[in-house]
Parts: C-alpha cells; sequence; structure tokens
C-alpha cells in the first residue's frame, strides 16, 4: 500500500496529521505506514481538476460544514478516483450530530455514482464503481432445450375413412336442368316456353295473378288508358283492358325504348 496515491481534501484551513492518519485507519483499517497522502486545504469544486482522470486511489474527506462536499465536487472525486476505490466522509466532532440526521449527502452520492454507500459512528463510507465508463462485456445467453418428445407413429392414430358415414359416401344429386336457366336466381330463358317469363313480367309490375286475369276497377276507368286514371291506379302504363277479362301484354312490352 505504500506506493498507493491517497487524497485528502478539507473545507479547513489546516488539519492536524493525528487527525489525517485517523481518517486513514478508518478507512483502510490497518497501521498506517509509507503513507504521504496528497492534502488540499479549503477545497472547493474546482480544486481537482488538475489532478488526472483515474489516478488516486483513495480518498479522504474531512469537513465542518453541512453544505461541503458540493455536487460538482463528488463529480471530481469520482472522476479523479480510480475504479473500484473507496471513499470515507469523516464528520466533525461538533456536527457530527447534525450531519447523521442529515440524508442529503447520501443521495448526492447516489446520484454521482457511488456504490457501497453505509454510515458508520464517524461518518459515510462509499465506493466507486469497479468498472471503467465505456467498457462492455458479454452477456450469456442461457439456450433453452426443448423437450424431446417420444412419438410412436402407430399410436392414437385413427383411420379418416372410419370417419365417413354413409351419407357422406352418397354421390349427391344434382338439379335437373329444365327449358329455363337454373342457378342461384331462376331467371326465364330467351325463348321461353313454360310461362316463367310471363310470370315475371307480371312481378315486374307490381301485380297479382287476380289482377292480372281478373281486372277490375272502383273507379270505373282503369281499363279506359292512362289518360283516365289516377296517380295511384296499380294499372298505371297497361294499355287498355276490358274489365273481367285478362290482360294482354306484348311480348316487348318491358323492354327499354332507349
Amino acid at each position: 500500500m505504500g506506493q498507493d496515491k491517497l487524497l485528502v481534501i478539507t473545507d479547513q484551513v489546516a488539519v492536524s496529521i493525528s487527525a489525517v492518519s485517523d481518517a486513514i485507519k478508518k478507512l483502510r483499517k490497518e497501521d498506517v505506514v509509507e503513507v504521504d497522502p496528497l492534502i488540499i486545504t479549503q477545497a472547493t469544486s474546482d480544486s481537482l481538476t488538475s489532478l488526472e482522470f483515474s489516478s488516486i486511489d483513495d480518498v479522504v474527506s474531512l469537513f465542518k460544514t453541512l453544505e461541503f462536499p458540493s455536487d460538482q465536487l463528488l463529480g471530481n472525486i469520482s472522476r479523479v478516483l480510480k475504479p473500484g476505490g473507496a471513499v470515507l466522509f469523516h464528520f466533525d466532532s461538533q456536527t457530527i450530530g447534525e450531519q447523521m440526521k442529515n440524508p442529503s449527502l447520501e443521495h448526492e452520492l447516489i446520484l454521482a455514482g457511488f456504490l457501497d454507500i453505509h454510515r458508520e459512528s464517524f461518518g459515510m463510507k462509499c465506493k466507486k464503481p469497479s468498472w471503467k465508463i465505456g467498457s462492455s462485456f458479454a452477456l450469456k445467453k442461457t439456450s433453452q432445450v426443448l423437450p424431446k418428445v417420444q412419438m410412436n407413429d402407430d399410436d392414437d392414430l385413427i383411420d379418416e375413412d372410419s370417419l365417413l358415414t354413409e351419407e357422406d359416401l352418397k354421390k349427391p344429386q344434382l338439379p335437373s336442368v329444365g327449358d329455363c336457366e337454373v342457378g342461384i336466381t331462376k331467371k326465364a330463358c330467351k325463348n321461353c316456353s313454360c310461362g316463367r317469363a310471363g310470370d315475371e313480367e307480371k312481378v315486374k309490375l307490381g301485380l297479382t295473378m287476380d289482377q292480372i286475369n281478373n281486372p277490375q276497377s272502383a273507379c270505373g276507368s282503369c281499363g279506359l288508358g292512362d289518360a283516365f286514371r289516377c296517380s295511384t291506379c296499380p294499372y298505371k302504363g297497361l294499355p287498355k283492358f276490358k274489365l273481367g277479362e285478362k290482360i294482354a301484354l306484348s311480348g316487348n312490352f318491358l323492354a327499354s325504348d332507349i
């Protein structure tokens, strides 16, 4: 430990060698032999700017005021401290009661990145993380081995044909194709001879079979033509007819004039 670099900082104008030696013993828990610490009195946030990055092994801080050390000073301590280096904050005997009740220093150390923070009867200890800024390491991936399932091809197999019933094996009966087209909607063919074309015309007109075969009129003017029919007449648009006789419709009656 004789070659280690030890830094002592204090907010006081002067500090006794015995106080420094006592603090170092509490930090390293051993006799101080061949230790020549760097002591900075009346330390401020800029007091450590001249020190190189990761050049100090351990740091001892002796202070009286509650405001010491500042956030910037803690950042500089972390900068100059080597990875894994320890820091001891030794409270003054006159203010140790107030320091122990003040949790702000512990919060500031956490924000500065220090670990293993714990209080002692004389003050507080912590450590800088053992890794360097920008260091990386590979993550160990746990391989997931899927369980092997032993299957016998002859076990628990069902013959697909046994699932079919006699009804499933019957050949479907196709509908018989007559004179007219058979599909999703029945439609009369061009040269319809079964009477479906006439029925379709009646449906398009919106009249019942009885109104076509036996037309009647409450006003007596329905069979005279559109000139004598009212606006709500069901026979509006049809040719003249005689009441009680079937209305004769021409083959091209529903054909478009355009």
